[in-house]
């Protein structure tokens, strides 16, 4: 029974209260909102002014529910999670949802554009689904035997040099050929396939979406995109048809792919993580369309942008934000939030420095020499010796050499994997130790420095080097990940041990700027984004996250953020740059607003965090992630124990198959590969199917569920937009339907997750069945119905029901819970209502900015 107030919600008799809208008197809608919330709290009454979350126990869940049903009621008023956070009382919620709400909202410089149906009958059928995926597969078989007949006369020309010098000049002239056809073929391809992107719709699965395909996967390959970041990759994409100015700096890893449609104007920054593909997947179509960038414009971290959007000069649009189809960001202003909206915020935060077009060439030249000159002929020359110094292959191409006996394969394979997969693992824990200390000394924070010069080189080559994900995949979700960031050079203050301290999945820009107070807990993809970008110039800042913090699931978090203590920050925020600092609160959405720190709830297990109870459970499970990381260090030896024994076996084919044999090995260790880690991610989990759980992170059952996380699945990426996708899901315990299209989606739990026939998942978007929240752990079941559509970047979160026909938009966050009606359109963060061909409703009391977010408190 949950305890009463002096006031109560009146009763049938009681007079009622008239709203200055339509609908039921204000009396009666607080009435029925609390039968609907006292059956969810399993209690009989519920008192009007009672809070939601600290008088009456409930929790975002049960409050998704409750708005769930409340919708589904058609004479009262729908509220929002938005609403349950800004009026936490039956009585406050029913007062400002009964308020006169204006027809549309605020007159605006843009809004989302209206989304057209794609045309009737046009979706693709199981023979088209079929043919597809059957001319996908005779694509790789092809690109893998050309590759195999290019490899292998290479390296033939090559063994023919006589002496080190000879075969560094043959290693340069064939690597520096490999690298530009490598460079050019996919530009080539896409001019002779498509031509001249325009905007357009066509069905997945139809030959115009084989030739989209087709150059896609060709971008994709190309070694260009790793020089992101230099002006070489800027004059890569002109060439490919993108209309781009001088003095551009693009540091998204995203690539465009109808790049005609792509205009950015001069002295424009885009930050890493940030989504601009002028394409996007919707219901079983995709649709092409105008992206177009002004002067001087600012990109920031983790955001999307739609087709048919626009930003005018000198517009800046924030991190962790959205423009959604058809918005317009004027000139000179400056938008954040999902879907983006005026702020006052400046996210240029370092001032120019003196770089002209003179230095950018001469560091794109300088770039192009040492890939040409140092490390392609290192990497082409590496293998050559590699093939001929090791005995273990050196033996197996000498012709004069008798035919080895297939015995000889194992223990070769056994000494080359060990040698080749534990050097790997201590030589690059070494460096990682020590070089990006020694970059410290030269790279200093504060400090403006010019881009494309040897400060802007000597940071963003440890970045890259400080990001690699084997590392933090083995360490992660363990007590041992706090070892390995402190090795790194995070600050770390006096580490409060959890055994959860970090999850898998954690960047930054430099690890010697990034301060992580006592107790905080941080889940997955979180980015710390401590150098800011201008078109000319970087710097490097301290980003210092507080004490007693917990951080959801991808969260960008900027040098500056306005957050101090004991802050909750939930999945998917976008954390505050301006306003007084947060403390004792929750943030959620973007932009944010407060929400409370914690619920009762998310309280019972408090007593396994604390004295003996902590320490024996903390002992235990660090015991049971050693044998976790243990193991998974094994599966990953074992892996590449097999691509070693592959690897002698075709050597030893390669005189009797000839080149034939490296195009069977490419597509043989694929094939295994996948195989392999699906049967290891089933054998962990006993094929058996997940269960919802409620439990704290220190019971045994969540220990063996983070070893599940463990499991490698890189290899999915490369069956993104190809039928094979959906049949690897479903290997892998997914309820998947028929001509599912999967663009680039992730599932962390596979077996909580049902997907229904012909749904569209985009690139980027994510459906995570479960949550962390400081100590405890939640799961439960996700269920998209058919033909549902993810947009780009969207996240679904657990107990998620969406009706058939529904579509979430780019970047929106649907939190837990949350029950989408058939054929209805969400969009926003987090994610509600959006009528056709406008901005999503105004919720009320909404807050707005990060400014409105910095005065408003739940009452």
């Amino acid at each position: 029974m949950v305890e009463q107030s002096s006031e109560v919600v009146s009763e049938p008799d009681e007079p009622a209260v008239a709203l200055s809208g339509t609908g039921p008197g204000a009396a009666d809608t607080e009435r029925r909102f609390a039968q609907v919330l006292a059956d969810l709290l399993g209690t009989e009454r519920v008192p009007a002014d009672g809070h939601f979350f600290t008088d009456l126990g409930a929790n975002s869940l049960v409050m998704a529910q409750f708005c769930a049903r409340i919708r589904k009621t058609a004479d009262l008023p729908s509220p929002s999670m938005k609403d349950i956070y800004r009026h936490p009382t039956i009585r406050g919620l029913a007062t400002a949802l009964g308020e006169t709400v204006p027809a549309g909202p605020p007159a605006a410089p843009s809004a989302p554009a209206a989304v057209p149906a794609p045309a009737a009958g046009k979706r693709g059928n199981r023979p088209s689904h079929l043919l597809c995926g059957t001319l996908q597969l005779l694509v790789f078989l092809g690109y893998s035997l050309v590759s195999g007949f290019v490899t292998a006369a290479g390296y033939e020309w090559i063994a023919t040099g006589k002496g080190l010098a000879d075969v560094y000049l043959r290693s340069v002239l064939f690597g520096g050929t490999a690298f530009v056809a490598l460079c050019v073929f996919p530009v080539v391809a896409k001019w002779v396939l498509i031509g001249r992107w325009r905007p357009a719709e066509f069905p997945v699965w139809g030959l115009a979406y084989l030739r989209f395909w087709l150059v896609k996967v060709l971008l994709h390959a190309n070694p260009m995109v790793f020089l992101t970041g230099t002006p070489l990759y800027v004059l890569y994409l002109r060439a490919l048809g993108a209309r781009i100015g001088r003095g551009v700096t693009i540091l998204s890893h995203s690539v465009p792919v109808c790049t005609d449609l792509l205009t950015i104007g001069a002295g424009t920054v885009i930050r890493k993580d940030s989504f601009l593909l002028c394409y996007r997947a919707y219901a079983g179509h995709i649709q092409t369309g105008r992206i177009t960038l002004g002067e001087n414009v600012f990109v920031g971290e983790k955001t999307v942008l739609d087709i048919d959007t626009s930003m005018g000069h000198g517009a800046q649009l924030g991190h962790s934000s959205a423009l959604y189809r058809g918005q317009a960001v004027p000139d000179g202003e400056h938008w954040h939030g999902s879907p983006a909206e005026p702020t006052r915020v400046d996210y240029v935060r370092v001032a120019p420095a003196a770089c002209g077009t003179l230095r950018r060439a001469w560091f794109g030249l300088g770039t192009l020499l040492q890939l040409l000159l140092l490390y392609v002929p290192l990497l082409v020359g590496g293998i050559y010796m590699l093939f001929t110094e090791v005995p273990a292959i050196g033996k197996r191409l000498d012709p004069e050499t008798a035919a080895l006996a297939p015995s000889a394969l194992l223990p070769d394979a056994l000494v080359l994997s060990l040698v080749l997969f534990f050097g790997f693992l201590v030589l690059g824990l070494a460096a990682l130790c020590t070089l990006p200390r020694l970059v410290g000394l030269v790279v200093r924070p504060d400090k403006v420095y010019p881009l494309y010069g040897f400060h802007y080189a000597l940071q963003r080559t440890t970045a890259r080097m400080t990001n690699v994900k084997f590392f933090a995949w083995l360490f992660g979700d363990s007590s041992y990940i706090v070892y390995y960031l402190r090795g790194l050079g995070y600050d770390l203050s006096r580490v409060e041990q959890t055994g959860s301290n970090f999850g898998t999945e954690v960047q930054h820009e430099s690890p010697l700027l990034v301060s992580v107070g006592s107790g905080t807990m941080v889940a997955d993809g979180l980015s710390v984004l401590n150098a800011d970008f201008s078109s000319t110039s970087f710097r490097l800042s301290r980003a210092t996250i507080g004490p007693h913090n917990f951080l959801g699931n991808n969260i960008a978090y900027p040098a500056g953020g306005r957050t101090g203590d004991n802050c909750l920050l939930a999945t998917k925020v976008m954390i505050p740059l301006d306003g007084e600092v947060r403390e004792g609160v929750g943030l959620l959405g973007s932009p944010c607003f407060e929400i409370p720190r914690t619920v009762e709830r998310d309280t019972r297990f408090d007593h396994l965090r604390t004295g003996d109870a902590l320490r024996h459970r903390l002992a235990a499970k660090n015991r049971y992630n050693l044998r976790s990381m243990a193991l998974m260090l094994f599966v990953r030896w074992l892996h590449t124990f097999a691509l070693t024994l592959f690897g002698l076996a075709s050597v030893d084919l390669y005189g009797v198959l000839g080149q034939a044999v490296i195009a069977g090995y490419l597509a043989l260790t694929l094939a295994f590969s996948t195989v392999y880690f699906i049967l290891v991610e089933r054998c962990i989990g006993s094929f058996r199917a997940l269960r919802p759980r409620l439990c704290s992170i220190y019971e045994p059952y969540f220990w063996w569920h983070e070893r599940l996380w463990k499991v490698p699945d890189h290899f999915l990426n490369v069956f993104n937009g190809t039928p094979f996708k959906a049949l690897v899901w479903r290997l892998l315990g997914v309820r998947i339907g028929r001509r599912v299209f999967d663009d680039g989606c992730y599932l962390t739990e596979r077996t909580l997750a049902t997907i229904g026939d012909d749904c569209t998942l985009n690139a980027g978007s994510k459906i995570q069945c479960h949550s962390q929240e400081d100590g405890t752990f939640k799961s439960d079941v996700t269920t998209l119905g058919t033909g549902c559509t993810l947009g780009i970047a969207a996240h679904v979160h657990y107990g998620v029901t969406m009706g058939d026909g529904a579509v979430l938009a780019p970047d929106a966050f649907l939190m837990k819970g949350e029950e989408v009606p058939p054929n209805a359109r969400w969009g926003g963060n987090p994610a509600i209502d959006m009528p056709e061909g406008g901005s999503p409703p105004r919720a009320v009391g909404r807050v707005t900015s990060a400014v409105d977010a910095a005065t408003a408190t739940v009452s």
